[in-house]
C-alpha cells in the first residue's frame, strides 16, 4: 500500500444503503491511516447499510447529509460499489451533483465496481478510460468512456476499479491522487 502523507487532507465517502461493505471500509481504513479525514456522505440520515454482496453485513452512520455537503469542504471523493447503492445514489440529484462538483473543482475521484453509474449520470466519463465491474462496460461506453478490464485505472485524477479483489491496488493509487491534489484536466 502506498505510504502517502494525506495529513491535512478531507476525503468524502458518498454511500447509502446497499454499499458493498468492504469497498467502503478497506479504503476508509487506508485513507484515514494515510493521515485523511474521512467524512460519511449520505442523501440518508443516521445509518446506513452495508453488504456483503447480497448479505447483510454492518450499519455505518452518516456524518454529514449529502444535502449539507460541498465538494469544496473536500480534497477528494470515493464512491462504493454494490448493487442497490450506486442505482439509489445516481437517482439522488444532490448526490449526483456533489460528485459532478468535485470534476468543476478538478479534484480527484475514486470508484469501484459499480460506483461509476453514478460517475455516468454525472456525466464525466466521456473521453475518459476507465475500468468496472464487467456489468458496466456497455453503460460506460455509452455514455463515451473507453473501458477496459484492468485492475486500477487512472486518468486524470479520476481511479477505477473492478471489483474487490482490487482494492488494494485501489487503495494505493487512490492515496497517490489525493496525496497529488487538483488536476487541471480533471473536468466535468
Amino acid at each position: 500500500m502506498s505510504r502517502k502523507n494525506l495529513n491535512g487532507k478531507r476525503i468524502a465517502f458518498l454511500a447509502t444503503d446497499g454499499f458493498e461493505q468492504v469497498e467502503l471500509s478497506k479504503p476508509w481504513d487506508a485513507i484515514k491511516s494515510a493521515g485523511a479525514e474521512v467524512v460519511l456522505v449520505s442523501p440518508k440520515l443516521g445509518k446506513i447499510q452495508g453488504m456483503h454482496h447480497f448479505d447483510k453485513g454492518d450499519c455505518f452512520s452518516v456524518d454529514l447529509d449529502v444535502s449539507d455537503a460541498s465538494a469544496e469542504d473536500f480534497d477528494g471523493l470515493v464512491l462504493p460499489g454494490g448493487l442497490g447503492n450506486p442505482d439509489a445514489l445516481r437517482t439522488c440529484e444532490k448526490s449526483v451533483r456533489f460528485v459532478r462538483d468535485f470534476f468543476e473543482q478538478h479534484k480527484p475521484v475514486a470508484a469501484i465496481c459499480h460506483g461509476p453509474w453514478v460517475l455516468i449520470e454525472a456525466d464525466v466519463v466521456r473521453d475518459r478510460k476507465v475500468t468496472s465491474w464487467p456489468s458496466l462496460k456497455t453503460d460506460l461506453t455509452n455514455a463515451g468512456a473507453t473501458w477496459t478490464d484492468e485492475e486500477c485505472v487512472c486518468d486524470e485524477g479520476l481511479v477505477t476499479s473492478r471489483n474487490p479483489d482490487d482494492i488494494p491496488a485501489f487503495c494505493a493509487k487512490a492515496i497517490e491522487e489525493f496525496a497529488e491534489g487538483q488536476h487541471a484536466k480533471q473536468t466535468a
